[in-house]
């Protein structure tokens, strides 16, 4: 779809570019896809997602250096991934451990239920103490392995967005050639 503007003697022709993007990405998108000519026109929120969002652009097809700014973009996205990624991993070890540790405390209040029903009373007892342990542990858990994890990724995350940045400025640099 082709969208035709006429200004006295000039015709533009546009392209368009639907993405969609976590919310809190929103802003690095916008600011991101103008610095490779792209014009942000909507945004659209859909109606069950709360997390992402789906954002409309569109820019001239003649424009200069096309075909280096498209290589910059796609340089740009991957940056732009490898963020959100590194921003995923930093509670997915935590949730993974937190829940196995769940797991594992409910395996032994599985196990003082059933001591319990045959009239093992002690036994019941003395499972129950890890049962209680392993429900109570993870959240403690998950915060220790999600802080270390945000130590350890933070400066990644940090170099990354430097490296979008210095896309951006080359890409920018294009533009205004």
């Amino acid at each position: 779809m082709v969208e035709v503007t006429k200004n006295e003697n000039n015709f533009i022709g546009y392209e368009y570019k639907e993405i969609t993007a976590d919310r809190s990405m929103e802003s690095v998108y916008a600011d991101g896809y103008a610095n490779f000519g792209w014009i942000l026109v909507d945004t659209v929120a859909p109606v069950q997602g709360i997390g992402s969002i789906t954002m409309k652009f569109k820019r001239d097809r003649k424009i200069r250096n096309k075909a280096e700014l498209t290589r910059l973009q796609r340089q740009f996205e991957s940056c732009v991934s490898q963020i959100e990624s590194l921003e995923r991993s930093k509670s997915s070890s935590a949730m993974i451990a937190a829940f196995s540790i769940g797991l594992v405390g409910t395996a032994f209040m599985a196990g003082s239920v059933f001591s319990y029903l045959a009239n093992m009373l002690p036994l019941s007892i003395i499972l129950a103490i890890p049962a209680f342990a392993g429900w109570i542990l993870p959240y403690f858990c998950f915060l220790n392995i999600r802080s270390k994890t945000t130590d350890k990724v933070t400066p990644l995350i940090e170099q990354k967005y430097d490296e979008l940045y210095a896309v951006c400025e080359k890409a920018n640099s294009l533009l205004s050639k």
